[in-house]
């Protein structure tokens, strides 16, 4: 038999670094399950993925047990991490925080592609370009 869910938490954590400090401990605490059984868990398997902000999603169920998948880092982690910067532009429209190549857009894309709304590796594309430019990033040849 399926076991009965409770609630189902969206949580970013860094990578490797998940604690009972909030926003972890406050997300999960009331639910009733073991914080560090998550804390651990969470890390062991990110462990190789340190220093990118990490999506997950936690499905907790009324017997207090939980499991959890974990997503790619997000488009922006991404592009900050290939074009080697600290941040995005404060000014988007007057101000290049850095540059993408096409090439480096197509493949945050085909890595991006299993958690975006869409099969299309085009519109996965035109999704990272999208990005890229709210960031002040300009996208070259």
């Amino acid at each position: 038999m399926a076991k009965k869910i409770k609630t189902i938490v969206k949580l970013t954590i860094g990578a490797g670094t998940a604690n009972p400090a909030p926003p972890v401990g406050t997300a999960l605490g009331p639910q009733g399950i073991k914080i560090m059984d998550f804390c651990n868990e969470f890390n062991e398997r990110t462990k190789d993925m340190r220093g990118s902000l990490i999506p997950s999603v936690i499905t907790i169920y009324e017997d207090r047990s939980f499991d959890f998948i974990i997503k790619k880092p997000p488009v922006s982690d991404m592009i900050k991490k290939i074009a080697g910067l600290s941040k995005g532009a404060s000014n988007t429209g007057r101000e290049k925080a850095g540059k993408l190549t096409k090439a480096q857009v197509e493949k945050i894309a085909q890595d991006k592609i299993v958690d975006l709304n869409t099969v299309d590796l085009e519109a996965a594309k035109r999704s990272v370009m999208g990005t890229a430019k709210s960031m002040g990033v300009e996208i070259v040849d």
